[in-house]
């Protein structure tokens, strides 16, 4: 069987409608072009107002921390796509709080890494989920981190919304399981991306004390692909049997017990 260079199978995914949050770059970039290549109808969104989405997909610019532009962007998925067979939500992160402490991160940051990373996924399952359980067929994906462990306390905040997250995960694949509705949760490592670069230099202070190691074992930083790879694998009939897990993308580097 021929294949597409990034190893999707060519219109594996034909007929799905996906969702990709925080697609304009990086992970969520390379999470669309994948999608496209393996046939599926593709709606990108981001708060960016300046990208330009690859030929075949839409776009659309949303701010999901909120209630409003959560509500907005799930109108613009009927409006665009009729619902959603795919839901990936990517788009996430935190500003590392400047003085290296857990207890005196800003309650404005607090608030908005929890809305970003958490709340944001919620309020959009929410509205859009409902359509897959009716249909009797969905895949949700939740890009979490593996850098849970070990603890980094100028990043509390992301570190413990994407916890939040993966809990959620489970909590929701149980209860959308009996409909056929699949939920799961990636979490990439050291990737070479534009917001990951600018994450690694904000932590490098923290990596000493941490524990953190120089490069994953595999001897390199994985690409945006190597996600995205993942996140198609997890989306696609291959892991129809798949529910409720926790994924490591890390080339190793932080391995959980």
């Amino acid at each position: 069987m021929t294949t597409v260079e990034n190893g999707a199978e060519p219109r594996e995914l034909k007929g799905k409608r996906a969702l990709v949050t925080g697609g304009s770059r990086g992970i969520g970039a390379a999470v669309v072009r994948q999608l496209l290549d393996a046939g599926a109808e593709v709606l990108a969104t981001a708060r960016s107002t300046t990208y330009t989405a690859p030929e075949g997909a839409a776009f659309v610019t949303a701010d999901i921390r909120t209630q409003a532009g959560t509500e907005a962007l799930a109108t613009a998925v009927q409006e665009t796509l009729g619902g959603v067979d795919i839901l990936v939500h990517n788009a996430g992160g935190a500003r590392a709080n400047a003085g290296g402490s857990a207890m005196t991160i800003p309650a404005e940051d607090w608030q908005d890494t929890l809305e970003l990373n958490l709340l944001a996924a919620v309020r959009l399952n929410s509205l859009l989920a409902p359509g897959m359980r009716e249909r009797g067929s969905g895949a949700i994906i939740h890009i979490s981190t593996a850098a849970l462990l070990p603890p980094v306390p100028a990043f509390a905040h992301y570190q413990a919304a994407k916890a939040g997250l993966e809990s959620y995960s489970r909590a929701l694949a149980a209860e959308l399981a009996p409909f056929g509705v699949r939920v799961n949760a990636l979490g990439p490592g050291r990737t070479a991306t534009p917001g990951g670069e600018e994450t690694r230099s904000r932590w490098a202070s923290d990596n000493a004390e941490s524990g953190a190691i120089a490069r994953p074992p595999l001897g390199r930083d994985g690409r945006p692909d190597d996600i995205a790879n993942a996140v198609l694998f997890f989306v696609s009939d291959r892991a129809s049997w798949l529910t409720g897990t926790y994924f490591s993308v890390d080339g190793g580097e932080y391995p959980r017990n």
